[in-house]
């Protein structure tokens, strides 16, 4: 065993400066040699190897490497930079020891170097495809994020300093919450114990009055005396459970609804299981029909208004098409859309999991008929990592913190099951070959798809920010429909841009109503409003339908033909 006291002494400074100075020099001789090969023409352009541009990021993230490793050995010689704002903004290394330490000083600005110079050697690569491009990009972007010194707990001075002062009890606990996680397969967000469907989620009062294998259909109780004599269907995304219509009585779009004279009904759809394997496209936009139909006749009325949001809006848009080529246009009297994409040209980041060895991998893991929601939970928490993924890491795994309650991460957490042959084809033939605006290509039920023939008023609501439903993607809705439309743009993203209460004061929207060509031109002029947009939508739907009626008989849930089967929110949301 060698003697402890006879070990080499640690490097001095002077040592550290010489083997800086040393590696510095080799990297500088190698690529002097390589321009020297490249202009003499002995050697042969490799792009991303050896061409000038790349030779030239190699000198600048070099460079940049030598000045931060310079004022980490004699901070006095060099200057520090102006740190730009996004890195001044971080949250990841918000705690003050990110700074004033030098040792997590050099690592944190190390890493944001290293970040920087990736991201940008995969912005400056030539002669790929834009969508190729994108998704190396996001690739990278998704490394970037998982490298993150704040997500290991000897390289975050938060998770050391915690670990300290509770004796180790912080990790301890975080490895109590991972192993948790670990044994039911999926991330926790927000407090399990906090939130339950029915005590204090999807509390409107109403009842179901329709159930079939595929669906309930809630009809709410009123609360004012008269109506308006055209009822309101909605139809959520069954990607995710409806309640996020309905979340704590404050944030409910069907509660503020109902409160403003409306007859509302919700399609509850349910979670797929073994027995839906078969279960289609056509069946969920049939669906759409047949409830229409079903409060038609329940309420002895012409007409509809319905919302359709995301891919229940995409259904919608299909189910709209079906309709005029049928004759039956004038089921519908109005249709809102909630961030919903007809034309996936330019779909967003969801576009880097249709390839074919994803979906290859998709239909893997569908077996049974079914795929499980926790992948499509994962899949929606990678398209924003650093928030969805790392975050929860750091605070809840390294730090031991306690979940903080939260009423929409408790909701995007409850996952639902997807029929295996729909998802794999909704993928396929929207996502990756976007048949939809291929006029005629679909069909559904028998009746082929165009959605050109739709005339039907339309108001369109997209939100600046979605990552999944892009403003741009949504703005094309407005090139296909023939009928009168209204396009909002609301502020924030997929979510909070529509679960947007006025009571908030969050946030804002755009309008235009001059004829525009583009979602350029329509912001150029847009005029913008602070706070929800709701209730610019209320004004819009009285505008189609203004009549009122008493809100009795038919009106209250279980007074007219259809018997209340059980209180709402139903069973269909409560199935795991």
């Amino acid at each position: 065993m060698a003697d402890p006291e006879a070990a080499d002494p640690p490097p001095t400074l002077a040592d550290l400066q010489h083997w800086t100075w040393v590696m510095g020099r080799a990297q500088q001789m190698m690529m002097e040699q390589g321009i020297a090969a490249v202009n003499g023409g002995a050697v042969p352009v490799m792009p991303g190897i050896n061409d000038p541009a790349t030779i030239e990021r190699a000198r600048d993230f070099w460079t940049d490497s030598l000045t931060l490793w310079q004022r980490f050995l004699d901070p006095a010689t060099v200057a520090p930079a102006a740190e730009p704002e996004a890195q001044a903004r971080d949250k990841r290394f918000k705690a003050a020891a990110w700074r004033e330490n030098p040792i997590y000083d050099w690592t944190r600005q190390s890493y944001l170097l290293i970040a920087d110079h990736m991201l940008r050697g995969v912005d400056a690569l030539e002669g790929v495809e834009p969508r190729q491009k994108e998704t190396l990009r996001f690739a990278a972007k998704g490394l970037v994020d998982a490298m993150s010194p704040s997500n290991f707990a000897l390289t975050n001075p938060e998770v050391m300093e915690k670990a300290i002062e509770t004796k180790g009890e912080s990790l301890l606990k975080g490895l109590q919450n991972m192993l948790a996680d670990l044994g039911k397969g999926q991330l926790t967000h927000t407090d399990p114990a906090a939130f339950e469907v029915g005590r204090n989620l999807a509390m409107t009062p109403g009842k179901v009055v329709k159930r079939t294998p595929l669906y309930e259909l809630i009809q709410y109780t009123p609360v004012t005396e008269s109506v308006l004599a055209t009822p309101l269907v909605i139809f959520p995304p069954w990607i995710n459970r409806f309640y996020i219509l309905d979340l704590t009585p404050e944030k409910s779009f069907i509660r503020w609804c109902v409160d403003q004279g409306i007859t509302v009904f919700m399609v509850s759809w349910r979670s797929a299981d073994a027995t839906m394997k078969d279960v289609i496209w056509d069946d969920y936009a049939m669906a759409q029909v047949e409830a229409i139909d079903t409060i038609r006749a329940l309420l002895d009325v012409p007409a509809v208004h319905a919302i359709g949001y995301c891919v229940a809006g995409t259904t919608l848009a299909a189910t709209l098409a079906v309709l005029a080529a049928r004759g039956q246009a004038d089921k519908v009297a109005s249709a809102t859309f909630f961030t919903a994409q007809v034309d996936f040209a330019s779909a967003g980041e969801l576009q880097h999991f249709i390839g074919d060895d994803q979906l290859q991998l998709i239909a893997g893991l569908s077996q049974d008929g079914f795929l499980d929601g926790r992948y499509m939970a994962l899949t929606f928490n990678l398209l924003r990592g650093r928030d969805l993924i790392w975050n929860y890491v750091t605070n809840n795994y390294l730090l031991g913190a306690d979940y903080t309650p939260f009423d929409l991460l408790h909701w995007n957490g409850d996952t639902t099951n997807l029929p295996a042959k729909w998802h794999l084809a909704y993928l396929t033939d929207l996502y990756r070959d976007n048949r939809l605006v291929d006029h005629g290509t679909m069909s559904i039920d028998g009746t082929a798809i165009d959605l050109r023939l739709v005339e039907t008023p339309a108001y369109i609501q997209a939100g600046r920010e979605d990552h999944i439903a892009p403003a741009e993607s949504v703005w094309r809705i407005t090139r296909l429909f023939r009928g009168p439309l209204r396009f909002v743009l609301a502020g924030s993203g997929h979510i909070a841009g529509v679960v947007n209460p006025p009571s908030s004061g969050k946030y804002q929207y755009w309008t235009n109503d001059d004829p525009v060509d583009s979602l350029e031109a329509f912001v150029a002029g847009a005029t913008e409003t602070k706070g929800s947009w709701w209730p610019d939508w209320l004004a819009w739907l009285r505008g189609h339908g203004a009549d009122t009626i008493p809100a009795t008989g038919a009106r209250v849930p279980g007074g007219g033909d259809l018997a209340a089967i059980c209180d709402a929110p139903g069973d269909y949301v409560r199935a795991r």
